[in-house]
């Protein structure tokens, strides 16, 4: 197996993975994923709602990303090559021109098609190196992955990367939707840099919360 060194210095409380796993909720592990070569996306919240095709992405810049991939559990996939299309680019030209007049978003809601669902801030979300991907090291994504399109942040812990991406919500205020974690848990930003693993707590309290979840996760993900 390749071995791989991480991009960046590894963040507090995370530890190096020599596999790159298919990881997420219970509920992501018994969906089955549709063999579709590409999928739409629509645009929904606080405007009319409308479809970006995948055809509408394509005429954007590609552009490619080597970050490492780091989960809320406390694992890291160092050096992964995402490519796709820069989150900002597709904003401005694709989703800014049927914005209301005087709206500006301040909280973006992403949902997959396993149905999960969770969101980043307008200024996280337009960051250089937030992507739609639609590639992993040089290949399609693959269903484990995140097939056809999923979101790639790099500077946020992975359960802010919505796999499978079907929409996207726009909304002026914070919605009163759930994500996966209870709402009373989850970061609102979840920078890795500053450890926001989760609400109210240090984040070097969930370290110890999420890491004995890791093994039952990867066994049921990847069966």
């Amino acid at each position: 197996m390749e071995k791989r060194s991480p991009v960046s210095p590894l963040p507090p409380g995370q530890v190096i993975r020599s596999d790159f796993p298919r990881f997420g909720v219970s509920a992501s592990a018994k969906f089955d994923i549709p063999q579709t070569e590409h999928a739409n996306i629509t645009i929904r919240g606080d405007l009319e709602t409308f479809t970006l095709r995948y055809a509408d992405l394509a005429a954007l810049e590609r552009v490619s990303v080597s970050a490492d991939f780091h989960c809320v559990t406390t694992w890291c996939y160092p050096d992964v090559g995402w490519s796709g299309f820069r989150f900002r680019d597709v904003y401005e030209h694709l989703v800014k021109p049927h914005l209301p007049a005087q709206m500006t978003p301040s909280i973006m809601a992403f949902k997959g098609l396993d149905r999960y669902k969770s969101s980043l801030l307008l200024e996280d979300a337009l960051a250089d190196n937030v992507l739609i991907a639609d590639q992993l090291d040089g290949a399609a994504l693959s269903a484990q992955h995140g097939a056809p399109l999923r979101l790639v942040a790099p500077a946020h812990y992975g359960y802010k990367n919505v796999k499978h991406l079907t929409s996207i919500e726009l909304w002026r205020d914070v919605p009163s939707y759930r994500s996966f974690m209870p709402h009373i848990m989850e970061h609102p930003r979840a920078r890795i840099a500053y450890e926001e693993r989760g609400r109210y707590l240090p984040g070097w309290i969930f370290r110890y919360l999420y890491r004995p979840l890791v093994g039952r996760t990867v066994r049921k993900m990847n069966p």
